[in-house]
């Protein structure tokens, strides 16, 4: 299984005028991981669920994690 959330450290110069972030990261969609959408792909039960996930199949849901707030990855 592939991560969603990649990091990545950026050039820190030496004459920036704000505190540095040593680490930043990006999300990547799952359809990137899938290649191609397969047949029979299963869905999510009702359409409550879907609309809430967004996606009617989970294989393409991806939840988002705001890697800003404290306690975040």
């Amino acid at each position: 299984m592939n991560t969603f959330r990649k990091t990545y450290k950026p050039f820190i110069g030496p004459f920036d005028p704000c505190p540095p972030m040593k680490v930043k990261s990006y999300e990547t969609p799952p359809q990137l991981y899938m290649g191609f959408q397969p047949y029979n792909l299963p869905q999510f039960p009702n359409l409550q669920t879907a609309l809430k996930h967004g996606t009617l199949w989970p294989a393409l849901f991806a939840p988002y994690e705001n890697p800003y707030r404290k306690g975040g990855a």
